[in-house]
């Protein structure tokens, strides 16, 4: 087993600008680990990132990814006013043919390596099953299954954070808030779309869903009444709002020209291709977006519950405060005819610039 700082004097120099404290390799021949942990900033707290686990090109796209789901992660936190800081981690391999529980209680150990300045949580391609796997050698883990105290499953949270963002939306939009008979298109049926479809379909939405998975689209579709979409055609086709709940990176200069919705709000990580250039496209092209790491916050604040107490009565109100949340950035940016997400990033910046000159001032 190996854990070294990766600081190799090319790559710090990429490292430094995006600002992150430690970014660590784990390898281990015996069970075929190979994974980065990043974190970002630990002003408000220590990092609490997902570990996410898939079977990236090359070792470029997972430092890529990593760096920026860290990166996202303190700004997630800190704009959902949690005493949290931002990091990641990726595992480099199939997750359905690679994963262990040897491989993942050896990645436990440099979990705990760490002391405590990172908290593992589930990602793509992780379980409950794999936390209680990490769990067996840190403490530093959240995410766990109730009947190990943990707080469970944090899709419902998430969901529910995804449909506060997109009520926000509709208000800015629309001028109130009620989504009976609006068009929402869930791209991307997991588990955090699956329950967003399900929270939609009671509000009374008419919701299109499209999956790369035929079989569970059909499913899901007849179980919430909703209507099934290729998901080649989805956006070509006329919706009031786009929920983006798969992987990142769809929102990009051939997919904006294609959009016909007026509001983008989905729980999919980094949506925007190019956060400036895609930023400001959409903002030309009178599209609303909702940037994805405020209105997807619900499972970190399923995190945060779990490490400080953990009540669904009140993760459920915090997850709420997205809608509140939400629409301070919309005004901002209005206001200051910047891109949301711009607006977003300039709101966390400046709780944690904030915090920070006050841990300096004891």
């Amino acid at each position: 087993m190996s854990l070294r700082s990766f600081e190799e004097r090319s790559v710090f120099n990429q490292l430094s600008q995006c600002s992150h404290q430690k970014v660590v390799f784990c390898s281990d021949e015996d069970t075929g680990l190979q994974a980065i942990i990043a974190v970002h900033d630990t002003t408000l707290g220590p990092a609490v990132g997902g570990v996410r686990m898939w079977s990236y090109s090359t070792e470029a796209d997972a430092l890529q990814d990593v760096l920026r789901l860290s990166r996202t992660m303190t700004y997630k936190a800190a704009i959902s006013g949690l005493n949290l800081g931002g990091g990641s981690a990726v595992i480099i391999g199939n997750n359905r043919t690679d994963k262990s529980e040897a491989l993942m209680r050896r990645f436990g150990r440099f979990v705990r390596s760490l002391n405590g300045t990172y908290i593992a949580g589930e990602d793509l391609g992780t379980s409950p099953r794999d936390m209680e796997y990490i769990r067996m050698e840190t403490k530093h883990v959240t995410g766990l299954p109730e009947s190990l105290g943990g707080s469970g499953d944090p899709t419902p949270t998430a969901a529910k954070g995804v449909l506060m963002g997109i009520k926000a939306c509709v208000k800015e939009q629309f001028g109130t808030d009620t989504l009976a008979g609006r068009s929402i298109a869930v791209q991307g049926i997991g588990h955090v779309g699956e329950n967003l479809v399900h929270l939609l379909r009671e509000e009374n939405a008419k919701v299109l869903i499209s999956d790369i998975n035929e079989d569970r689209l059909l499913k899901v579709a007849r179980k919430y009444g909703a209507q099934a979409v290729s998901n080649n055609n989805i956006l070509d086709m006329e919706f009031d709002v786009y929920a983006p709940c798969a992987l990142g990176g769809i929102i990009n200069s051939e997919t904006i020209k294609r959009m016909k919705c007026s509001i983008i709000a989905g729980s999919a990580n980094n949506q925007l291709a190019d956060e400036t250039e895609h930023g400001e496209m959409l903002l030309e092209k009178g599209i609303l977006y909702a940037p994805d790491y405020l209105i997807n916050a619900g499972g970190l604040i399923n995190c945060y519950s779990e490490l400080y107490g953990y009540s669904r009565k009140r993760t459920m109100q915090l997850a709420e405060n997205i809608y509140s949340a939400t629409l301070r950035v919309l005004k901002k940016s209005k206001s200051e005819n910047i891109p949301t997400h711009k607006a977003a990033n300039m709101i966390a910046e400046t709780r944690i610039a904030d915090i920070r000159n006050l841990k300096g001032a004891y």
